[in-house]
């Protein structure tokens, strides 16, 4: 685990078949991508925080095959769509707990608000 502000993020349980990480919230969807010049590109916040992701998560190894997620997104204010949260989340994780996004074949996810703890919870289990 990592202390970022005075919060915990990391790896919480890992196991052969399941692992549960602690993460910030990602940048919206609506930050996600950037364009100019007729090209369009990840954000320099999107590339940062898949940096972050893959620090916190350093010591997991992905799972091959299909898995099932279930992500739990505390927000800091109300405001951001649930779907606007997991593009970023699941491309963020990709390499890291599983090959490709493709593996993903189940997702449960909720967006709860938690001003003094804003977080992402995510839950990947090896189907």
């Amino acid at each position: 685990m990592i202390d970022i502000d005075g919060q915990q993020f990391g790896v919480v349980s890992m196991k052969k078949t399941h692992v549960l990480l602690t993460l910030p919230v990602p940048p919206s969807a609506n930050r996600y991508w950037r364009s100019a010049q007729g090209r369009v590109y990840v954000s320099q916040e999107a590339q940062d925080y898949k940096r972050l992701v893959r620090l916190l998560a350093s010591e997991v190894e992905p799972f091959e095959g299909d898995v099932a997620v279930s992500i739990n997104i505390y927000r800091a204010r109300k405001s951001g769509d649930t779907d606007n949260f997991l593009k970023v989340t699941f491309d963020a994780l990709k390499g890291i707990v599983y090959a490709d996004d493709s593996a993903v074949v189940e997702i449960h996810a909720f967006r709860k608000d938690d001003k003094a703890n804003p977080r992402v919870e995510v839950s990947v289990h090896k189907r």
